[in-house]
């Protein structure tokens, strides 16, 4: 998932290890407990919502406002693939899995949310049995059943001509998922015959394959229930049904959502929402400075959370009192750039060599702002990421490239120079100077690269994720974030590396890599029970390709966020990239 990442996609599910004592951003920073906030209130310190919840609290009432710099790609839970999106739409849309509000690792706890309980795997992990929670009612009052659960899988994963910004994970493990044409297309009322719903509170998934990780799967807001009768397809965003503790009280595309209590939800029915604040506001295209001053005056979350902008980490960095009201923690994510594979001459993996040497990493870790925002970066998976293991195919002195070698390589390719264009989203300042500094390193070994740059909101439907565009338009690098979709080797793999994951719009395997050997680990080891021999694939998958040398790994990404000292209940959380766990936050004062 971008970190988007998105990225889940793009912005997802991912790990995360709190900062260590040694870091530099916790240098001088022991007496950051001693210091107060603006209202008086003794800080919880740097780092505290990193180990534990900070400002518990059940008090209820206020508005709560979450601010983006751009838009997001859909609120419909059945198009998004966003980490932020996917912690945000539990407010609306519960999945048959969830993740325990927690610290850290803690975060990564799978546990049932329209689910009664974990599935109940048969059939050596073929399929698939759940069972929904007695009493779920709509916004409207009308009961959630398992036929909901079915159809909102078969309109995300089967109908990619209408929603196509979601991963397809169903529509490639099904049995018979190739052959589904979609509920828009398919009229039958019987729908997808792998997915069985006996009654109305029983669903029943048959794979074509061993899926070990598949709550993993569930937990994606793709199983949030949609009723048929009230589903319009793309423009269904405009009027979402909620099955959550919030509904929509207004939607305005481009601008803001307005989320209130959803009156029919039943905390009897929910164990983890707590439903808090009476209004929810999204406000969207936001000026990134603005939020950083919103986030840090206690007026805002960053939704996104990607962390403040250059300007203010120098701020907060030189402010003890600031930086007591900071997380920094490593989000999962991988901050690379994709080589595309299929827009010559880095079809040639002479050529795409010739890039992984020419980088200077160093150069781009401090367009990104530095240590505090990623270490510098030579694998595919990130350390905390099962399968990791040390590697540096490429290694420059110092990681600030080798010219002579890249030269070598260009010389290999046949080329002695090469000019293409690179992609980066043009709301994302830290990626517009990080691909700067990209180009500015390619150029000193004759490899010409000219910055194209994008809204975020549409960098995979449009543009980066189209490859007929990025064909057409000669864009043979991309930059992008990428955190697991869920925390394994699998979950960060799969919808980056797997050609079946190649898709025409709303892509993410941006180099657009389709390697039988790598698509054939990726589709053993999720049939693997073995964790230990699980993760030895992992390992496998990641070295082929950087073999191959279809991406450039610059930084294990780190985020530094703001933490808003007039809410409640705030937790980072590996699950969501190191984001805030957005299911419970609060107002501490109405």
């Amino acid at each position: 998932m971008e970190g988007k990442a998105p990225i889940m996609r793009r912005s997802a599910l991912a790990a995360i290890a709190a900062i260590g004592t040694a870091s530099l951003f916790l240098a001088g920073c022991s007496k950051a407990d001693d210091n107060k906030n603006e209202n008086g209130t003794k800080s919880a310190g740097a780092n505290a919502a990193t180990k534990g919840v900070v400002n518990a609290s059940d008090k209820k009432g206020g508005t709560l406002t979450y601010e983006l710099s751009d838009v997001p790609d859909s609120f419909d839970p059945g198009n998004t693939y966003y980490a932020y999106m996917y912690n945000l739409s539990r407010l609306w849309a519960r999945p048959l899995m969830t993740f325990q509000p927690g610290a850290g690792e803690e975060g990564n706890t799978l546990v049932p949310d329209l689910a009664a309980s974990k599935g109940v795997p048969s059939d050596g992990g073929k399929t698939w049995t759940y069972k929904l929670r007695s009493g779920l009612k709509y916004e409207d009052g009308s009961p959630i059943t398992s036929k909901d659960v079915k159809y909102a899988v078969e309109r995300s994963n089967f109908a990619r001509d209408v929603l196509s910004l979601g991963p397809n994970y169903f529509q490639q493990f099904m049995a018979d998922g190739d052959k589904y044409k979609g509920p828009y297309k398919d009229k039958s009322a019987k729908g997808l015959s792998s997915i069985e719903t006996p009654d109305d509170t029983t669903v029943v998934f048959h794979l074509k394959q061993a899926f070990q990780e598949f709550d993993y799967l569930v937990a994606a807001p793709q199983t949030a229930p949609v009723p048929q009768a009230k589903d319009t397809g793309v423009d269904y965003v405009k009027h979402i049904v909620s099955s959550g503790s919030y509904k929509f009280q207004s939607y305005e595309d481009g601008k803001q959502a307005v989320l209130v209590r959803n009156e029919n939800w039943d905390a009897k029915t929910d164990p983890l929402r707590k439903q808090l604040p009476d209004k929810i506001v999204v406000k969207l295209k936001v000026n990134p400075e603005t939020i950083d001053q919103d986030v840090m005056a206690g007026k805002a979350i960053d939704l996104a959370g990607t962390g403040v902008q250059a300007a203010t980490q120098a701020q907060v960095l030189t402010d003890t009192a600031k930086k007591a009201n900071t997380d920094n923690t490593y989000g999962g994510r991988l901050v690379y750039m994709a080589i595309n594979t299929t827009v010559a001459p880095f079809d040639k993996v002479e050529c795409r060599k010739a890039v992984q040497y020419a980088v200077d990493k160093v150069s781009v870790q401090t367009a990104e702002g530095g240590p505090i925002r990623g270490d510098i970066a030579s694998t595919v998976l990130p350390p905390d990421i099962p399968g990791y293991a040390k590697s540096d195919v490429y290694a420059t002195k110092d990681s600030k490239g080798d010219v002579a070698k890249a030269k070598e390589q260009l010389k290999a390719c046949g080329k002695t120079s090469i000019s293409t264009n690179i992609s980066a989203r043009s709301d994302r300042p830290q990626e517009i100077d990080a691909a700067t500094a990209i180009i500015n390193s390619l150029k000193k070994v004759g490899i010409n690269a000219t910055l194209k740059q994008y809204p975020s909101g549409k960098y995979f439907t449009d543009y980066a994720g189209v490859p007929k565009f990025t064909k057409k338009q000669n864009i043979g690098l991309e930059m992008m974030q990428w955190g697991a979709d869920w925390p394994s080797g699998y979950g960060f793999l799969q919808q980056i590396l797997n050609g079946k994951a190649i898709s025409q719009s709303g892509n993410t395997n941006l180099s657009q890599y389709d390697n039988k050997d790598v698509n054939a680990l990726l589709a053993k080891a999720i049939g693997t029970q073995d964790n230990a021999e699980r993760n030895s694939l992992y390992t496998q998958i990641d070295k082929k390709t950087m073999d191959d040398a279809v991406l450039v790994p610059l930084t294990y990404f780190k985020v530094l966020l703001g933490r808003p000292t007039t809410y409640t209940n705030l937790v980072s959380t590996a699950a969501f990239s190191g984001q805030y766990d957005y299911l419970n936050i609060g107002v501490a004062s109405k």
